[in-house]
């Protein structure tokens, strides 16, 4: 068994990820009934495209899991979020990838690719990602957000209460969606990107807070090379996500800003809540795509 190297106590490690992929987990799955009803008994139009998605979701999950890239659980996770993200941003007449798809897709690829890269050095440093892939609570810690974006109803209450008519006769939550979508994806795969890049190629990082040198693996810790990675991995969904949900620059824009503030944020709680041991890596992740979400959110508001 390797050895356990962070601050925070192993067993509130997992405590904290297993009540975050339970709850995360619960709550994603929650329109699932709501969602094969209205396939059911909803023109046909409307059940061929549900069908679609799902076929396209359990294709995506199957691929993930035969490419050891998650284990079998995460790889039903992450494709319960993709269903969400296609189905919800696509349309009926249109080929799946034009919607959230295509930058999910995207944002797999360039962190795949990024944690094969430079494999040898991370075995030497202790931080390779495991050969079963990635875990349950990493996919939710990553990706929970953006299924969260299209499930919740947080877009419709905010409509309500703030913004009715801020985009026409649709209302503020249509136009929300795939901003704050882009912005959850960029952040996820900005912060693979770099933390991987970085810790292959970068040399030794160090800390936000302090600008001091540590070693690699370091909670918090950042490097030039990894972060202009990132940031880059970043634009390249954000171009994909504007192409696939036809948005506009100024939509995208917003995205990927949030994105990359959710890149920094997530650099400075592991360089202080993590280092204290409070919270473990899946909680910060998590937290750092909300940040994201939340910082696009507001921007769409004020511009």
């Amino acid at each position: 068994m390797a050895e356990w190297r962070k601050v925070i106590p192993e067993s509130r490690d997992r405590l904290q990820s297993r009540v975050l992929v339970w709850v995360v987990g619960v709550v994603l799955a929650l329109p699932l009934p709501t969602i094969l009803n209205m396939a059911i008994h909803s023109p046909a139009t409307t059940g061929a495209w549900v069908l679609k998605c799902a076929v396209t979701s359990l294709t995506f999950g199957v691929l993930v899991w035969a490419l050891r890239a998650a284990t079998p659980m995460a790889a039903f996770l992450g494709g319960i979020v993709c269903f969400q993200v296609t189905a919800w941003t696509g349309s009926f007449v249109t080929s799946p990838f034009r919607s959230g798809l295509a930058p999910l897709m995207t944002l797999f690829l360039l962190t795949f690719a990024s944690t094969k890269a430079g494999k040898r050095r991370k075995v030497q440093l202790g931080v390779a990602e495991a050969k079963r892939g990635r875990n349950a609570a990493q996919i939710v810690a990553n990706l929970g957000i953006a299924g969260l974006v299209i499930v919740g109803g947080v877009f419709t209450l905010f409509d309500v209460l703030c913004c009715r008519g801020v985009s026409g006769e649709y209302g503020f939550s249509v136009y929300a969606v795939p901003i704050a979508l882009v912005a959850a994806l960029c952040e996820a795969t900005a912060d693979t990107v770099s933390s991987e890049i970085g810790q292959a190629f970068g040399g030794t990082p160090f800390l936000l807070t302090t600008l001091g040198r540590v070693e690699a693996g370091t909670d918090g810790a950042v490097t030039v090379l990894g972060t202009v990675a990132g940031i880059l991995g970043a634009a390249v969904v954000a171009a994909v996500g504007m192409w696939a949900m036809r948005m506009g620059f100024r939509g995208v824009g917003i995205g990927f800003t949030g994105g990359a503030a959710g890149l920094f944020f997530d650099s400075l709680l592991g360089a202080t809540v993590e280092r204290k041991g409070w919270l473990g890596n899946d909680l910060v992740n998590f937290s750092s795509t909300m940040f994201a979400v939340l910082v696009a959110l507001g921007l769409a508001v004020v511009f």
